[in-house]
């Protein structure tokens, strides 16, 4: 079974909360810290912030809910990856800021800043999985304009590390267009996800 063929039923999605905090906790413990103790906190974070305590700050966002993100469950309800999004003011860190802000996008009302996948189980759909997880939870959120600057990889061999943005072509799947490239392989996209009622 391909990526794009994935068996979404496997897998469920819930919203980052304080009730998912402690699964969320335990994926990223298992994981090493995530990137050596980022605690996806990295785009909360403004320009030349600096924390001492990753952990603990983003535990704190997420019990006040000022961290947001679509984790997916497997079946014996543990936590295998997410989405992170949220407002610009929420995430303002901004990957390639320098030529992002030389010609500034549409202002979003949401961004998408962030995956993570468990070491074991990558390559089973779960980025998408949680890609639509997120759009989901920003529909009922109000919904508006989403932006996120993934990475282009057709054509080439890109290591899963480096595409902790997803990719360019995930994004086109789930309805996003290109607005103009910001590094050598990474994009400013957008769409609008329209509202739905909770």
């Amino acid at each position: 079974m391909t990526e794009r063929q994935v068996d979404t039923a496997a897998w469920t999605v819930r919203p980052l909360a304080a009730d998912t905090w402690d699964a969320f906790a335990e994926l990223v413990v298992r994981n090493r810290g995530i990137f050596g103790g980022c605690w996806c906190i990295g785009f909360h974070l403004d320009r030349g912030e600096r924390l001492s305590e990753h952990r603990g700050a983003k535990e704190e966002r997420v019990r006040t809910d000022r961290a947001h993100a679509a984790l997916v469950f497997d079946a014996d309800g543990l936590a295998q990856g997410w989405c992170q999004y949220g407002s610009p003011d929420e995430l303002p860190g901004i990957k390639h800021r320098v030529k992002y802000e030389k010609e500034p996008p549409p202002h979003p009302d949401w961004r998408i800043t962030c995956f993570w996948v468990d070491m074991k189980h990558r390559g089973q759909g779960i980025a998408r999985v949680a890609l639509g997880g997120a759009l989901d939870q920003i529909a009922r959120a109000g919904g508006g304009l989403v932006e996120s600057i993934p990475e282009v990889t057709a054509g080439r061999e890109a290591h899963g590390r480096f595409l902790f943005s997803a990719t360019v072509e995930l994004f086109e799947d789930h309805g996003f267009s290109r607005v103009r490239q910001v590094g050598k392989h990474a994009w400013i996209m957008n769409r609008v996800v329209e509202p739905v009622s909770a």
